[in-house]
């Protein structure tokens, strides 16, 4: 920087709060200026931030909590659901439970898996 705008800046620094204030306007009028921030500005970082959290996931985890009172009708539903279980496969599953069904499934899988377990008496969780 140049020495006139470090001695500039030393006598800025040495100024009151309110002779800052009247440089402001001051410079604002004489250059046709506003030192206040924009409040589209200032929205735009706010709404970029919802758009992100509005936006839909695509993959879901599907995690059985709790099979339920009836084990069986909860068997019988994942079966109904992952038609390429085994019944001992499906058993296991059901009593492991808390256990993660699947990781990556889509968002009509996941809530069919759900809606057919709650159904049957179990407790599921979406995330």
């Amino acid at each position: 920087m140049s020495s006139k705008v470090v001695n500039l800046l030393e006598e800025i620094k040495a100024l009151t709060v309110l002779e800052l204030a009247d440089l402001t306007k001051a410079l604002e009028e004489a250059f046709g200026v506003s030192a206040s921030m924009p409040t589209a500005a200032a929205a735009a970082p706010a709404a970029a931030a919802s758009a992100a959290k509005t936006e839909e996931k695509s993959e879901y985890k599907v995690e059985l909590l709790d099979s339920g009172a009836n084990k069986i009708e909860s068997i019988k539903a994942l079966r109904k659901v992952k038609k390429e279980l085994g019944l001992t496969d499906a058993k296991k599953i059901i009593e492991s439970a808390p256990i993660v069904i699947a990781e990556a499934a889509s968002k009509e899988d996941a809530n069919a898996l759900k809606e057919a377990l709650e159904a049957a008496g179990a407790k599921v969780k979406l995330s």
